[in-house]
């Protein structure tokens, strides 16, 4: 396989290759490289944080926490909760980058974007990450049952409070819009008869799921011209009936994954795949072994999203936050921050991650990580400080990434290639002629040096 094919494979399927991997894969078939893929992300391990520090309180509810605790006892719990979901976010980054099962946790990212949700129960929000681990790979009529069930979703679309007498309409619609038809391939009454079949749909203090009888309505709803006594397993199953369900995921699909602009044809070929029976992996199996997937106009063409970058950065070069703090806020200077999505629609992607603030963040991102460059800490949106005010912060904000840099990695895998060889090993896409000339007359002083200077070229924001 060539080598512009597996960087091409490994930054869709992953977040990039290592060059070692490179060399060992060269040698191998298109299918045995997509096989190994498939094969490493197998077995699904969740992702757990050490929450015994709250068995304490676990499972109760805000009536009996308040009858335990004081107001002041009651907002430091709030705020231990909030700062273990900000810990949730780390542990999740760092597997991104780790992980053996490097296409199973690309997947768990892209679908975390399809089935957006927000929850600051870290209980809840740690199981509905897993929920979109697990099914990452598997079935999709499975996977959609189960997100519907989750706590977390029940609360962020407001399906508690989804009532017999008085029927709450929020998930029902988002279901169809954003999760699995598009705007456009449902009628109002089908929302209605939906949030009716949904009703009584809820969760108890331990977060499982269960009917309460009493909230759900029994009676007959007519969805997409078939009338029964539906309840929101069935409307799924009816939607996914729908071809057009599998054309809005294989659209998502083939502009997170191929190319950001469709091609109609290609597009139609992979929903036939996947309308057969939703089975995902055998969606992205077909799309990682077609020939077309590795043409020219689809390698280097897509933006990397901030979590894309600063993970693939990380995979050339390990880095350690000696804050952990620090790196939520380069994700939310680059717009993404993982479990904190800006509204249910989640993140635009594509040309949306970059602006003219956020391109200059984004190409100073290596001198800031690798090269102790000074950053400044200001955030967007923070101009509301009187102006003595502002300038004392501003002053304290002026600080560097306090970060461990592990470059003997870099040297033990990177320290032989020439520079043309890392310069293909990093950069993906096709050079502008003004970066190349730049590149052609840059005194290169070192590998390290150099790597930096790549990844700050704007050719290194694309994959």
């Amino acid at each position: 396989m060539k080598q512009k094919h597996i960087q091409h494979l490994y930054w869709r399927a992953s977040f990039g290759i290592d060059v070692k991997q490179i060399v060992s894969l060269k040698s191998a078939s298109k299918s045995k490289v997509v096989s190994k893929l498939f094969f490493d992300s197998k077995e699904f391990k969740v992702l757990e944080l050490d929450l015994s520090e709250f068995d304490e309180i676990k499972y109760k509810t805000n009536k009996e926490l308040s009858e335990k605790f004081s107001e002041e006892e009651l907002q430091k719990l709030k705020n231990r909760r909030n700062k273990k979901v900000r810990d949730l976010n780390y542990a999740w980054i760092d597997k991104l980058g780790e992980s053996k099962a490097l296409l199973r946790e690309k997947m768990t990212l892209f679908w975390a974007n399809v089935f957006v949700c927000r929850d600051n129960d870290i209980f809840f929000i740690q199981n509905y990450n897993n929920t979109l681990r697990k099914n990452a790979l598997g079935d999709f009529r499975v996977f959609v049952k189960e997100v519907a069930k989750q706590p977390s979703m029940l609360k962020y679309l407001n399906n508690k409070q989804n009532k017999k007498k008085k029927p709450n309409e929020n998930f029902a619609r988002e279901l169809m819009e954003l999760f699995t038809l598009g705007v456009g391939n449902y009628t109002e009454q089908d929302i209605q008869e939906s949030a009716r079949a949904f009703t009584g749909w809820s969760y108890k203090n331990n977060g499982d799921f269960y009917l309460q009888k009493s909230q759900h309505d029994f009676d007959e709803k007519t969805f997409f011209g078939k009338t029964g006594n539906f309840d929101g397993d069935d409307i799924i199953d009816i939607i996914l009936e729908q071809k057009q369900c599998a054309r809005f995921i294989c659209d998502k699909v083939y502009r997170y994954f191929i190319n950001p602009k469709v091609d109609e044809k290609r597009l139609e070929e992979i929903t036939n795949i996947f309308y057969k029976d939703y089975n995902i992996s055998t969606l992205m199996e077909h799309i990682f072994t077609s020939k077309w997937f590795y043409d020219d106009e689809n390698i280097g063409v897509k933006i990397k999203s901030p979590i894309e970058l600063l993970v693939g950065i990380q995979k050339v070069v390990p880095v350690t936050f000696d804050k952990k703090q620090q790196l939520n806020y380069l994700q939310k200077m680059m717009g993404q921050t993982l479990l904190y999505p800006d509204n249910v629609a989640g993140w635009k992607g594509g040309k949306s991650w970059i602006d003219s603030n956020t391109l200059m963040f984004r190409m100073k991102l290596p001198s800031l990580l690798l090269n102790n460059a000074v950053i400044n800490l200001e955030e967007k949106g923070e101009f509301e400080d009187s102006f003595e005010q502002y300038y004392k912060v501003q002053k304290q904000r002026n600080k560097y990434l306090k970060i461990t840099k592990n470059w003997e990695s870099f040297d033990d895998k990177h320290q032989d290639l020439t520079a043309e060889e890392l310069k293909d090993f990093l950069i993906l896409s096709k050079l502008d002629k003004d970066t190349a000339t730049f590149l052609e007359n840059l005194e290169i002083k070192s590998n390290r040096n150099f790597c930096v200077q790549l990844m700050s070229i704007p050719e290194y924001q694309l994959c």
